[in-house]
């Protein structure tokens, strides 16, 4: 039995903007994970998840892919996957076999109500890894991201892959996407592993490792409202016009405040870049006729702010999450008690420390 862990995530900052190529944001990686384990199979292979039904997914080969029978999308992440690596397993003239893959979630509660943590891109990331030891393929934690993200947009298209890279780097991050649309035309015309080589369709993707804040405390809070990002995005990339090039350079300024802030230690410059991303958010909602951020969301962030700290909500907004920077000494269990006034769960939630630095290069 081969076991892989991948973890869920959280936009910081850089929301929205990190759409576009090259856009840098701020994210983590949460302690909360997706385990994929894989067995040998036989004579076809299975995909099993509670989130997904009792009854198991199975898949055999066909000449021009994966041939299945199923009617529910949650697998689409899952399938992609599996025949993204099985094309360079192809590709590298390794043996095909079959196997069984199991996957469980600490990304929703018990009633298996969702957080909005990224399950998608954490159980993409971590069949990549599962699948990766499975056949012995020896990827690099750089190319296990490059492999999870060309799955993601056969998927959805517009995703940026920053819940895969805090699913696959850990830790804070700052991480900026490649194009899309570019990638996708050439792994419809190319072979996975010369993607995968090619330097060029990468142009626009970095990431890097950030500091943990030390002087302050993170508060992540569920408002008890699931949000579409697909949706979403959806809606301001439609009501694009003059003033998005203008908040694209806003929201680098402010990411770019928030990694030096967290470079160089200096809490104040922290929370300030935090409320600024706030502010940001707020604008381009009021611009877009869109809710971003909701009522629960606004008092989720209004207790915060009162309090001394900075909070904004997380990922596309809508609904979901919202996350909040306290000072170490401030009244954090007034800020909970205020927020369970207001049905605002707080979820027990830390960063996942990174397993090694990012010494790979693409």
């Amino acid at each position: 039995m081969i076991e892989f862990r991948a973890h869920g995530k959280l936009f910081v900052a850089g929301e929205y903007a990190v759409v576009e190529p090259g856009q840098p944001s701020v994210l983590i990686a949460l302690d909360r994970a997706i385990t994929a384990r894989v067995s040998e199979g036989h004579g076809a292979g299975s995909v099993h998840s509670a989130e997904y039904g009792n009854l198991p997914l199975t898949w055999t080969r066909a000449e021009d892919g994966l041939a299945l029978d199923r009617e529910h999308h949650p697998y689409d992440y899952v399938m992609e996957t599996i025949d993204v690596v099985e094309k360079l397993r192809g590709e590298r003239g390794i043996e095909p076999r079959f196997h069984d893959l199991r996957i469980s979630s600490q990304l929703d509660d018990a009633s298996g109500r969702k957080f909005g943590l990224g399950s998608s891109a954490a159980v993409t990331a971590a069949t990549v890894g599962a699948l990766d030891r499975f056949y012995g393929l020896g990827l690099t934690q750089r190319r296990r991201f490059m492999l999870a993200l060309l799955a993601t947009i056969r998927v959805n298209p517009r995703a940026s892959g920053g819940d895969l890279a805090a699913s696959t780097f850990g830790g804070w991050l700052r991480y900026s996407a490649p194009d899309r649309e570019v990638l996708a035309e050439a792994l419809a015309t190319r072979p996975v592993s010369e993607v995968l080589d090619d330097a060029d369709v990468w142009a626009g993707f970095d990431v890097e490792h950030l500091p943990a804040p030390t002087d302050l405390r993170l508060l992540v809070g569920w408002t008890g409202s699931p949000a579409s990002t697909t949706k979403l995005v959806g809606v301001v990339r439609r009501h694009r016009d003059g003033g998005y090039a203008s908040f694209l350079d806003d929201s680098r300024a402010c990411v770019d405040d928030l990694t030096t802030g967290l470079r160089t230690g200096d809490a104040e410059r922290t929370l300030g870049a935090l409320r600024r991303a706030r502010g940001l958010m707020q604008r381009l909602g009021d611009s877009v006729g869109s809710r971003i951020e909701t009522d629960r969301l606004t008092t989720l962030c209004d207790v915060v702010e009162s309090a001394g700290g900075a909070a904004k909500p997380s990922g596309a907004g809508g609904g979901d999450c919202g996350i909040a920077l306290v000072p170490a000494d401030g009244d954090i269990p007034s800020i909970l008690r205020e927020w369970e006034a207001h049905d605002i769960r707080h979820l027990t939630i830390a960063v996942h420390d990174p397993e090694g630095p990012l010494d790979e290069r693409p």
